[in-house]
């Protein structure tokens, strides 16, 4: 049963860092735009503006965050 449990959270490590990765907030984002176009489809909204504006500010969001990093050895 150990093995299993280890090759459980081994497959949930690998899931986790292929889709979140090193940049987490792209992953909220894509849910974010996700949970948005729904809440369009839903309220029979054409989404056809909005979805892709709030994709491309999350986007701009992230590489502005990015710029602003502190590098790993200052």
């Amino acid at each position: 049963m150990d093995a299993v449990s280890r090759g459980l959270r081994a497959f949930g490590r690998f899931w986790w860092e292929f889709i979140v990765g090193d940049t987490p907030e792209l992953f909220v984002a894509t849910l974010v735009v996700i949970a948005v176009s729904l809440a369009l489809a839903s309220l029979h909204v054409v989404p056809v503006v909005v979805v892709p504006a709030v994709a491309v500010g999350a986007l701009v969001w992230s590489a502005a965050r990015g710029r602003v990093r502190p590098r790993a050895g200052d």
